[in-house]
């Protein structure tokens, strides 16, 4: 089954943080799955590594690329749909990389791995 990872639980999982769900990891490490990552989590990840609120053990640009093959995660970019369905959503959520995440799982009907207790007030499903 096809799964789209958030900002913190991609960056959990490829620093092997105990932050990250047993039901989390289970679903990650579990092959049958594809796992995707928003073009809004490489963002938010850029964003905030260039503000120096998150520290990456690598520069972005060998790290990411690296986590992104080794972990066979493929990139779900950002379509006008996905745009359309943040319009309509209502805000249970203020930060607009997850808002983005959240209508990317919606519109792609497919769930979302995330311990973000906000995300279960969306019609998506939350694995965690």
């Amino acid at each position: 089954m096809r799964a789209l990872l958030d900002t913190g639980t991609f960056l959990w999982f490829i620093a092997d943080s105990d932050r990250l769900s047993i039901n989390a990891r289970n679903y990650i490490a579990d092959l049958e799955n594809e796992l995707i990552l928003s073009v809004a989590s490489l963002w938010e990840i850029a964003i905030k590594s260039s503000l120096g609120k998150l520290e990456l053990l690598r520069p972005f640009d060998q790290l990411i690329p690296e986590q992104l093959e080794i972990n066979a995660v493929d990139i779900l970019p950002i379509e006008l749909k996905h745009l359309s369905s943040v319009i309509k959503l209502p805000f249970h959520h203020r930060d607009p990389f997850d808002r983005l995440i959240i209508a990317q799982s919606i519109t792609e009907d497919m769930p979302v791995i995330s311990g973000d207790k906000a995300f279960q007030m969306y019609p998506i499903e939350a694995i965690w």
